[in-house]
């Protein structure tokens, strides 16, 4: 089959989440495949069944699409080169490894588990790195049909030059040179007739046209062995682009059983699936120029291999927060009002509140949407606070500034009849320009009688407006009782 143009797979084992790491190879695959107006395929690799994990299939399709990662050819929409899931594609894989013996490239080896223990158990013990001997390489025809007609159990291997050195070129990495008689006789085929995994990824992405193959570089040391079979075959070589992984810092690789966090712990702890992916692909790429928040729109044009380092990325959750508050604070009000009103009203229950006004002043103060509960917790009831909050260094308030600018304001307030924020803003700070005094002199007191909070989202003008004429007064009533009770 002859296909046009890029295209590129993603080919996740559905042993459970979706990891950082295994995202952000979706994500270059897919950035890649569209930048070239090319084609993104899904294929499921689950011949690992030890590993294989219910519903983690189903975890793989939700998570690329709400990602917006939308596969072209896949298990469920079909393609030309399908069947997309590779237990599916057994029958064809043995058929190849026969093909690589009769070229010479590959052979039968009868050696059993007891003969290859011995074997590492020798290695080991002289300091060789353990590897196939080549034990079954030159057996005659002769002798393999008679062992094959007696039945005896077989694995098919790759014959690897023992001599010489395989070059091939990465994208990220350049060209990398291995002597040849470093690399193993690796198993295609196993004693069941199953393929390795290395042996059915390339058979794969040959039948199934790929044409940039992006993953991890801790296939950089298999890719000679790769090649090597493309070159057996006659077919064409895809370019290979190995990311440098993820990590967790220096010396630690993300990891779930250290507890970091999945694609979908993320969203659950309030990041925007937006922000999530325009972080990922930050880990390990850097843009031309300086912008760094984009929407998978502007990075499908922004994407050049070219930005990919070699050096690990060190997942930082400071960097994700702040690129989450962007793109928060880039949302419509309305939609973000839509997406904060849960969070709110985790802690602030009243009915007669303003959330409108709300989502107004929380928007360009929130970087994750589970902070707000406790940034509202003050609405619904004020809460018992210390009146050393009065004593502001910046503001130059201490209690008895803020007692007298508590009982300057409370006349003034009780006689806004139309209770807005416009009319409140108005009126306080008309106040501050006929007293010639700073306008923290009079808004610092106002904020922490108003919430009891160092804290708020807005100031102590928004949070009147937020909780209305008759709480605000009491408050400020409140807060003058408790200053002069202290003062004396």
């Amino acid at each position: 089959m002859t296909f046009q143009g890029v295209r590129t797979r993603f080919a996740p084992s559905p042993t459970g989440y979706m990891h950082v790491g295994n995202l952000r190879t979706a994500l270059y695959a897919y950035l890649l495949a569209k930048k070239n107006n090319g084609t993104f395929i899904l294929r499921i690799e689950d011949t690992d069944q030890e590993r294989y994990v219910e519903g983690a299939v189903d975890i793989i399709y939700n998570t690329l699409r709400q990602t917006g990662l939308l596969w072209d050819e896949g298990p469920d929409i079909g393609g030309p080169v399908g069947p997309y899931i590779q237990s599916q594609r057994m029958g064809m894989f043995k058929d190849y490894a026969l093909q690589l013996v009769e070229k010479g490239a590959a052979y039968y080896c009868f050696c059993d588990k007891e003969r290859l223990e011995e074997v590492r158990v020798v290695q080991q013990a002289s300091g060789i790195s353990p590897h196939y001997d080549g034990h079954c390489r030159n057996l005659t025809p002769e002798e393999i049909k008679e062992k094959l007609d007696a039945g005896v159990p077989y694995v098919i291997r790759q014959k690897v030059p023992q001599e010489g050195t395989t070059t091939f070129h990465d994208e990220v990495f350049g060209d990398i040179t291995v002597e040849n008689s470093t690399l193993d006789d690796q198993i295609l085929i196993k004693a069941d007739g199953m393929p390795t995994y290395n042996f059915a990824n390339v058979v794969d992405d040959h039948t199934m046209g790929i044409t940039h193959v992006i993953r991890g570089n801790e296939y950089l040391s298999s890719t000679p062995k790769y090649n090597l079979l493309y070159e057996a075959f006659g077919w064409e070589i895809p370019t290979y682009i190995h990311c440098s992984p993820v990590m967790k810092n220096a010396t630690e690789k993300l990891s779930k059983r250290n507890g970091d966090a999945s694609f979908q712990d993320l969203i659950e702890k309030g990041y925007l699936t937006e922000a999530v992916v325009n972080y990922i692909a930050l880990l390990g790429w850097s843009p031309k120029g300086e912008e760094e928040i984009f929407s998978l729109e502007e990075l499908v044009q922004e994407f050049d291999v070219s930005g990919i380092s070699k050096s690990p990325a060190i997942f930082d959750p400071v960097k994700l927060k702040a690129i989450n508050g962007e793109h928060i604070r880039r949302l419509p009000l309305e939609k973000f009002e839509e997406m904060a009103l849960p969070y709110i009203r985790q802690t602030c229950k009243r009915e007669d509140v303003n959330t409108h006004i709300i989502a107004e002043v929380l928007q360009p103060r929130t970087e994750l949407f589970t902070d707000i509960p406790e940034q509202v917790d003050f609405i619904d009831t004020l809460p018992e606070y210390d009146i050393a909050l009065y004593t502001h260094k910046k503001m130059k308030t201490t209690s008895e500034t803020a007692l007298d600018a508590l009982k300057i304001l409370l006349p003034v307030l009780e006689e806004i009849d139309d209770w807005t924020l416009e009319n409140i803003h108005e009126t306080v700070f008309a106040k501050i320009a006929e007293l010639q005094v700073k306008n923290g002199y009079m808004l610092w007191p106002l904020r922490v009688a108003l919430s009891g909070k160092q804290f708020t989202p807005g100031g102590g003008i928004e949070i009147a407006a937020i909780i209305g004429k008759s709480d605000s007064l009491a408050r400020i009533k409140k807060g003058i009782v408790k200053l002069e009770a202290a003062l004396q």
